[in-house]
């Protein structure tokens, strides 16, 4: 919980437990900690910083992700310019990828939650704070948000730079939910394995169906860009 104090690096008397010593920290040294995917860091701004902004977050990343998927279905020869975003929002591919992005993210977020709760302690006295976890994945897979300047910035490392934002998407994730219930980083990792599985399984429904979906579930699908 959030703590008061002068002196954020001395201890609590009453618990003996080391202050936050984010507290005094500039904003931007929060930020780049949190790249670096620093526990004590996603620590603060889950749990000593008052972000309201989960939902917007979410979904402009959604947003981001509709529209990398949207380009990635386009036919090479097509006129991709960036310029042409409006022209992009008035393709019905667009939503329906949208539409398909969530799902998707519905999915993977009911498999974390499907393993975490499984596997909880039995002998718990206080079960997990789902929706808190929740708000620490949203938080956490801001990562998306660089999906737009990796498609606008096209070159031949693209399909590179897709992988690599997945990868850092999912390490947040990660640690978010590490910090958030404080488990260890065997039950983390089999949790997103979990989340990644159930994706995975509706995107083979959706290929079975015979849709194309753009999917990403393959830390997103090499082109030639």
């Amino acid at each position: 919980q959030a703590v008061e104090h002068e002196t954020p690096h001395l201890q609590i008397k009453s618990c003996q437990k080391p202050v936050d010593k984010y507290i005094e920290y500039d904003p931007v040294i929060i930020l780049i900690n949190a790249i670096l995917c620093k526990a004590q860091a996603y620590r603060h701004i889950l749990f000593n910083t008052k972000i309201n902004m989960h939902g917007k977050l979410c979904i402009f990343c959604l947003l981001c992700e509709a529209y990398l998927r949207w380009w990635q279905l386009q036919d090479s020869n097509q006129n991709t310019d960036p310029d042409d975003f409006i022209r992009y929002a008035k393709e019905w591919d667009f939503y329906r990828m949208f539409a398909i992005a969530s799902l998707e993210q519905a999915a993977f977020f009911t498999g974390i939650f499907t393993f975490l709760w499984v596997e909880r302690p039995t002998t718990a006295k206080k079960k997990p704070d789902f929706i808190l976890l929740l708000k620490a994945l949203l938080l956490s897979s801001y990562g998306k948000l660089l999906l737009i300047p990796a498609v606008i910035w096209e070159h031949d490392y693209t399909s590179l730079c897709l992988r690599l934002i997945k990868v850092f998407v999912l390490t947040s994730n990660f640690q978010a939910i590490r910090v958030t219930l404080n488990i260890s980083r065997k039950l983390s990792f089999l949790a997103i394995f979990s989340g990644l599985l159930v994706e995975s399984t509706m995107v083979y429904f959706f290929q079975r169906m015979e849709w194309d979906v753009g999917s990403d579930c393959t830390i997103y699908k090499s082109q030639d860009f």
